[in-house]
């Protein structure tokens, strides 16, 4: 373009071109900045693969990602703003402050699912060659777990009274976090103890513990965690909120494809080892580990409000809750999606 023809341009050329520097120049938006808490297990599973494929990126989200030792104190943080979003096991002091109206339910995390393994179940050396070989024997004797009112509590005494065993007659150990449920264990000082899959298979991988069962083959199916946030976060952002769960819910479908066959059933597939990978790096534990023990996950995180409903009452039946729960004002139905039966 010569000069006079660049001055004979009409006047609204010349301010489209003015423009053009100032457009170019413009910097992108900042990512959103998120923390989410997961457990240090595979119950983080879905949260580990959203950050490592890139998922929350394709959502605008800056995730930090924040680990715990135990279920508890991330409801606590979620309730303080210390984190934005919390997926773990639902405890009984995760209900009360729902029931106070400090969380809100969004998502589901993991299922139990047969064929899949969430919450296991193990037996010390010392207490199997006692002949503690099976659930029934569980009467009488200790069993470790992080804390009180938590799945695992839950789980422990849904199994052991399926069995015909007196819960009352269990004397349970709540030793905080999964590496003292470990050393508690593999030393003795506990017959029997109830941890996730990545932590139960490197106890007896190293010879430290038997096997007992998985609450997935004990129990019929349903939702065992959920994924929440404060209830300010979901007032306040809701875009933050649909886009963290639109990153979520991939990664889930994207773990669901890379476990399960056509019909839903455990069967390894092609994206398998990415899959264990992603795992194995976030929970510092061998692949060949993670790979023993899959968790299974809804792949639209589904909330099943019968089993939100039963582990409710159960903590309340215990004592650990006061009052009763409002489902519906803790499941937060603007985001969540509802399941239309248990194991569903």
């Amino acid at each position: 373009m010569t000069r006079r023809s660049f001055f004979l341009l009409p006047a609204v050329a010349l301010v489209a071109i003015a423009a053009l520097p100032a457009l170019t120049i413009r910097p992108a938006r900042a990512a959103d900045h998120i923390k989410v808490g997961v457990v240090r297990s595979l119950g983080g599973a879905p949260i580990f693969v959203a950050k490592e494929k890139g998922f929350f990126d394709a959502e605008g989200l800056d995730a930090e990602l924040v680990l715990f030792d135990s279920a508890q104190p991330i409801a606590v943080a979620a309730t303080s703003g210390d984190i934005d979003f919390g997926t773990t096991g639902m405890t009984a002091a995760f209900f009360t402050l729902a029931g106070q109206g400090a969380l809100k339910l969004i998502g589901a995390g993991t299922w139990e699912h047969p064929g899949f393994q969430s919450i296991g179940f193990l037996v010390s050396n010392q207490a199997y060659a006692g002949g503690v070989r099976s659930f029934k024997d569980l009467g009488g004797h200790s069993v470790a777990i992080t804390q009180l009112g938590s799945p695992l509590h839950y789980d422990l005494a849904r199994v052991v009274e399926k069995y015909g065993v007196d819960f009352k007659t269990v004397r349970v150990l709540a030793l905080q976090s999964n590496p003292n449920v470990a050393s508690a264990i593999s030393g003795g000082q506990a017959d029997a103890a109830v941890q996730t899959a990545a932590n139960a298979y490197a106890l007896v991988q190293r010879g430290d513990a038997r096997m007992l069962g998985w609450v997935g083959n004990e129990l019929p199916p349903g939702q065992s965690e959920g994924t929440f946030t404060g209830t300010k976060v979901a007032n306040e952002r809701p875009d933050t909120v649909k886009h963290f769960l639109n990153a979520v819910r991939r990664a889930e479908r994207a773990w669901d494809d890379a476990f399960t066959d056509a019909s839903g059933n455990r069967q390894d597939q092609a994206t398998a080892p990415e899959m264990i990978a992603i795992a194995a790096k976030w929970l510092n534990q061998p692949p060949e580990i993670i790979k023993l023990g899959i968790a299974y996950y809804d792949p639209l995180a589904r909330v099943a409000m019968a089993d939100v409903r039963e582990m409710a009452d159960w903590y309340k039946a215990q004592n650990m809750l006061k009052g009763d729960i409002d489902l519906n004002a803790l499941v937060d139905k603007r985001y969540a999606i509802i399941a239309a039966a248990p194991g569903l």
